[in-house]
């Protein structure tokens, strides 16, 4: 009766602390996809330790920038692209959204080849079979699935990700060297060091994760009752409203920093090559290190982040495109009500899925994808500090003194290395 009772006490709490957590908890986790496993398994490969640094330092840049998306969509009713549409001129908004639906697209084929590559490790099965399944059953999920059923469904996948912690402590750790690394930084001025660090941070600080969160906050706003749809009419929100979100935000970003840096410190401890060539391999090197355990947790990681992550990167382009070209939009609507918006997610899944047959390794795809992330960052975070600052769009929501401070230096950072990165490759 006792056992019962306490597992009762247990389930009901998971339960609300999963009920309570809401947009900014499914964009931390889709943070962490196969492309961000692949970059950090890249490297802790590369560079052992010497990065660690890069996941405290660029928490609280990431919980500012994810905060301001977020207000944007809950307090205009509206995605990013909606408000660029209304408020800059065309050259600017499409420009970003044709980027962005390239960099999605190469990120959704390498996703799709390194969860079929990670499912062929746990059950043996044709690559084309593997590949083929995976690619229906996302695009299913997006189609067919109501909004609710899948926001929970994203959230307990989102859970999964806690394998990769559960397996850092599987392996045997130089705890004090991981613990210097990590606080102390280490920098290199090299193209391989500097690419690596715009990878990291285009892969963390990513700009399909701007166009998420912000219409997602707005599918939100539409579950609560206080929209009818995306970009019709300005939401009432309140201070609780905003309060909770940035809440929700910030233990989003806390929780993907923490996969990071477990992913990265078991990599570094586990595997001494100097490249990584798949997400697969990382998981399969730890077989006769860590045992089965480990190498189950870091296969079923990939694959549970790839489902999650596939749909938020082509709903992130879906959302962009159909709002700048101001398409009915919305995972609420029904694929009849939206058909233009639900094809973005259709082609961009499909197109995906063909970048599998180019003849470039899942990793190579999916470390440039996070880099070109990176050089792309920039010119969008200086659009989303406008809109911030912006009281005729955002009213009395506009950016406090400490999220400027952020969001200005963030921006600083992402734009000199990314120029320097640009320096040293062509000179």
């Amino acid at each position: 009766m006792l056992l019962a009772y306490t597992w009762g006490v247990i389930k009901n709490t998971i339960q609300k602390i999963i009920k309570s957590l809401g947009p900014g908890f499914i964009t931390g986790a889709a943070d962490d996809d196969p492309s961000g496993i692949g970059t950090y398994s890249q490297t802790g490969g590369l560079f052992g330790y010497s990065q660690l640094w890069l996941a405290p330092y660029s928490l609280p840049f990431m919980i500012a920038v994810q905060e301001m998306c977020g207000r944007i969509g809950a307090a205009t009713g509206k995605g990013l692209s909606g408000v660029m549409r209304e408020h800059y001129p065309r050259p600017i908004l499409w420009g970003a959204v044709v980027l962005l639906l390239i960099a999605n697209t190469i990120n959704i084929g390498a996703d799709l080849g390194a969860m079929a590559e990670s499912i062929n490790l746990i059950v043996p099965l044709p690559a084309g079979v593997s590949l083929a399944a995976i690619t229906v059953f996302t695009l299913a999920l997006q189609i067919l699935v109501p909004y609710p059923t899948y926001a929970r469904f994203l959230k307990y996948l989102a859970l999964s990700l806690l394998s990769y912690v559960v397996a850092a402590f599987v392996v045997q750790q130089d705890w004090p060297r991981i613990l210097w690394a990590t606080f102390v930084p280490h920098i290199e001025l090299s193209s391989a060091y500097l690419l690596n660090i715009t990878a990291m941070l285009g892969t963390t600080i990513s700009p399909y994760l701007f166009f998420w969160q912000a219409d997602e906050e707005v599918e939100e706003e539409i579950e609560k009752g206080k929209l009818k749809e995306i970009g019709k009419g300005t939401p009432k929100i309140t201070a609780r409203f905003i309060r909770e979100m940035r809440v929700d935000t910030a233990v989003g970003m806390t929780f993907s920093q923490l996969v990071m840096f477990f992913i990265i410190a078991t990599v570094a401890t586990t595997i001494s090559v100097t490249e990584v060539t798949s997400a697969a391999q990382a998981a399969e090197a730890l077989r006769p290190i860590a045992g089965d355990w480990a190498f189950f947790l870091f296969a079923l990681g990939i694959i549970s982040t790839g489902l999650l992550a596939v749909p938020v990167l082509a709903g992130s382009a879906a959302f962009a495109v159909a709002e700048a070209a101001h398409w009915k939009v919305g995972l609420e609507k029904k694929f009849d009500k939206a058909r233009m918006f639900y094809g973005v997610i259709v082609v961009s899944t499909l197109v995906g899925l063909l970048v599998n047959a180019l003849p470039i390794d899942p990793i190579t795809l999916l470390y440039y994808a996070a880099a070109i992330n990176g050089l792309l960052a920039p010119p969008l975070l200086i659009i989303i500090l406008l809109i911030a600052n912006s009281k005729k769009i955002l009213g009395h929501r506009t950016n406090s003194p400490l999220s400027n401070l952020f969001g200005i230096a963030i921006t600083a950072i992402m734009s000199l290395i990314a120029l320097s990165f640009l320096f040293v490759l062509l000179f």
